[in-house]
């Protein structure tokens, strides 16, 4: 006679290991039959073109446009890395350890952030982040602040730019901690990631009171001129100005990166490049030693009375 409970024991197992390969198949994709991701995406799809082709579900009942989109997000979520989620290094706002308590203050009061990453001497050494609650007790009751305002700092988490966007978010849920270092192979800051820029990639983009207006990139001027920020992608201003303009043998992503290419260093405010494939010169009008902020593009066939650096 056969055991029972050996067979229940099967059972069981086959069920466990059916679950894994369901949330597997979920989240990885599978390669022979159609993964539940797939599924579910092709069943937006045509949902989609029944709505296209009859009009709107009356259906209260039924997932909205905003739902879909938000549904779709969570779908390709698992794909992303913390390197496609964080905010570039060229936009982190961060406090020196040998800033005083006023400046600390002030940081806060400017960026209207929650969280602030504290760095040693540069910004590749990241040793902790300092959050607006635990400065505000001292503010609220004037209370003197410790000489050392370090002592009240707090450890983000530190996390390599292939680390799994979902993997992330599991971290700072399991560590309760909101803000994420994101560090490249030699161990330097490649970025930030916060509990919100994660579940923007859900949602959308999620404005409160403390967020700038959204910046034009490139912004048309007279006579076929373009003012850009130099963090323009260059994919955009393919699309908007001109093809030629992305065509570059260098791995850059942005108008800056551009400017940076065609100067071999970078450029200082004033200078003109010219991008021979194209014709249109790049004049650097707003920057420093170590960054390009603003370009001017002024078009091939216009007649703007001025030389590039070359023939200056």
């Amino acid at each position: 006679m056969a055991d029972s409970s050996h067979s229940t024991d099967t059972g069981a197992e086959q069920d466990r290991r059916l679950l894994w390969n369901r949330i597997r198949a979920f989240f990885d994709g599978s390669e022979g039959e159609q993964s539940l991701r797939a599924q579910i995406e092709e069943a937006i799809d045509e949902h989609e073109e029944d709505e296209e082709r009859d009009g709107p579900s009356l259906d209260t009942g039924d997932l909205s446009l905003i739902e879909r989109q938000m549904l779709r997000n969570l779908l390709h979520f698992s794909e992303k890395d913390a390197d496609d989620v964080s905010v570039p290094r060229g936009e982190i706002v961060a406090i020196d350890r040998n800033s005083d308590w006023v400046t600390l203050i002030a940081t806060f009061a400017e960026h209207g952030h929650s969280r602030l990453p504290v760095y040693s001497e540069t910004l590749d050494h990241v040793i902790g982040m300092m959050l607006i609650k635990d400065v505000f007790p001292f503010l609220a009751t004037g209370k003197p602040p410790p000489k050392d305002w370090t002592t009240l700092m707090r450890q983000p988490l530190y996390v390599p730019q292939a680390r799994g966007a979902l993997d992330v978010l599991a971290d700072m849920r399991a560590r309760r901690v909101h803000l994420a270092i994101v560090v490249d192979e030699y161990s330097g800051t490649d970025g930030v990631i916060t509990i919100e820029d994660l579940v923007e990639e859900i949602v959308g983009e999620i404005e409160d009171e403390h967020d700038d207006a959204p910046v034009e990139y490139l912004v048309p001027i007279d006579e076929g001129m373009w003012d850009a920020d130099a963090r323009a992608e260059l994919e955009d201003v393919a699309r908007r100005v001109d093809p030629l303009l992305a065509e570059v043998e260098e791995q850059v992503d942005t108008l800056g990166g551009l400017a940076f290419v065609l100067a071999e260093r970078v450029p200082e405010p004033g200078e003109v490049l010219t991008h021979e494939k194209s014709g249109w010169k790049l004049e650097v009008i707003a920057g420093d030693e170590r960054h390009v902020e603003r370009i001017r593009l002024h078009p091939p066939t216009a007649d703007n009375d001025i030389k590039d650096e070359d023939a200056a």
